[in-house]
C-alpha cells in the first residue's frame, strides 16, 4: 500500500502568491492526499483564493497571526493527528514543478528536501550542508549553503546531505516527528526549521536534497538588513536559542552573549538604537528558551 502524503502550508497576506502555490500543487504528477491550510489571520483575500474544489483543502482560520513557527506546529499536529504518513511543508511563496512530489514521494529517506531556484532558474537552495555549533569564533553557523557550493542544478549530485532545512519544501516522515516531536511554535518566525533539523540528526535521521525535486522561489530572500526591524528581535533572539539550546561546548554556548557586546559596541555605526534594543530584547527572552521541546510524541 502506498504511503499517503499531506501537504502542509502556512500562508499570512499573501493571497495572490498562495493562488499560484495552490495551481502548482493542483498539477502534480502524484496528487497530495490532503493539503492542510493554516491561515495565520490573513486580512486580505485568501479566504477567496482558498475557495477552490481541485484540491483536498482543509483550511484553518487562525484568529491570531501564529507566526510561521506557530503555522507549522499546527498544521503538521493536524496531519500527524490525521495519520498521515508523510508531511509536506510548505510556503505560499514556492511553486513546485509538476513531478515535485512524486520524486519525494519515490524517494524512502525520512528527511528530504525539494531544491529551490528562483523564478530565471537560478539555484538559490540556502540550506546549509554544514551548520557549526562547535567552532565559537564562527559567528554565523551556517558555513556551506547548497548554492554556495554548487554553481546549478545541473552541478549538483541527485541526492545531495544537508544538516539545515528550510520548512519550504521539506517533506519528513511520520517515524521522525514519533521520536523527537513536533515543530517548536515559541520560535514564531525563524530558525523553527533549523531547530527540528538539528533535533532529527541527533537522532540519527538523515537529511538529503534532492537535485530532481524543483521547487521554485516567487520572491527574493531579502531578510539580511532587517536586524533593526521587529523581525531583526526574533533572528537576533532564535539564533541565540539555537546556540544555547545546542552548541556544543560552553564557549559556544556563551557566543550569543559576544553578540550582543559586539552589537552594542557597533550599534552607532550601523543599526543604531534600534538594532540594539532589539538584541538585548532578544537575549533577555532566549535564556528562557534553554530548552528544546520534549520528545514526547504528539497525542494521535
Amino acid at each position: 500500500m502506498s504511503e499517503r502524503i499531506a501537504v502542509v502550508i502556512v500562508t499570512y497576506n499573501r493571497a495572490d502568491l498562495l493562488g499560484g502555490m495552490l495551481d502548482g500543487l493542483a498539477a502534480q504528477t502524484r496528487a497530495p492526499d490532503a493539503v492542510f491550510v493554516i491561515d495565520n489571520a490573513s486580512a486580505d483575500h485568501t479566504r477567496q483564493v482558498l475557495d477552490r474544489d481541485d484540491l483536498p483543502l482543509q483550511v484553518t482560520h487562525s484568529d491570531d497571526n501564529l507566526g510561521g513557527a506557530g503555522g507549522f506546529h499546527l498544521g503538521v499536529k493536524q496531519a500527524y493527528d490525521a495519520g498521515f504518513d508523510r508531511i509536506w511543508l510548505m510556503d505560499d511563496d514556492v511553486v513546485p514543478a509538476p513531478d515535485c512530489l512524486a520524486v519525494l514521494a519515490a524517494h524512502e529517506g525520512p528527511c528530504l528536501m525539494a531544491v529551490r531556484e528562483d523564478l530565471a532558474g537560478n539555484l538559490v537552495e540556502k540550506s546549509a550542508m554544514h551548520f557549526d555549533l562547535r567552532n565559537p569564533l564562527r559567528i554565523r553557523p551556517k558555513t556551506a549553503s547548497v548554492d554556495q557550493a554548487y554553481a546549478s542544478r545541473a552541478d549538483l549530485p541527485a541526492e545531495v546531505p544537508i544538516e539545515v532545512v528550510a520548512f519550504e519544501g521539506f517533506m519528513v516522515h511520520r517515524r521522525v516527528i514519533d521520536e523527537i516531536g513536533l515543530p517548536d511554535p515559541s520560535y514564531f518566525i525563524f530558525y523553527d526549521d533549523a531547530d527540528f533539523a538539528i533535533r532529527a540528526r541527533r537522532a540519527g535521521f538523515t537529511i538529503l536534497a534532492l537535485r530532481d525535486a524543483v521547487l521554485v522561489r516567487q520572491l527574493d530572500f531579502n531578510q539580511q538588513h532587517a536586524l533593526d526591524t521587529w523581525k531583526g528581535f526574533y533572528m537576533f533572539r532564535n539564533l541565540f536559542v539555537v546556540h544555547f539550546r545546542y552548541g556544543e561546548n560552553a564557549l559556544v554556548r556563551l557566543k550569543p552573549w559576544l553578540i550582543v557586546i559586539a552589537v552594542l559596541l557597533l550599534s552607532p555605526l550601523r543599526g543604531g538604537r534600534a538594532e540594539a534594543a532589539n538584541v538585548i530584547k532578544a537575549i533577555r527572552s532566549a535564556r528562557h528558551m534553554r530548552q528544546p521541546p520534549g520528545a514526547v510524541p504528539p497525542a494521535r
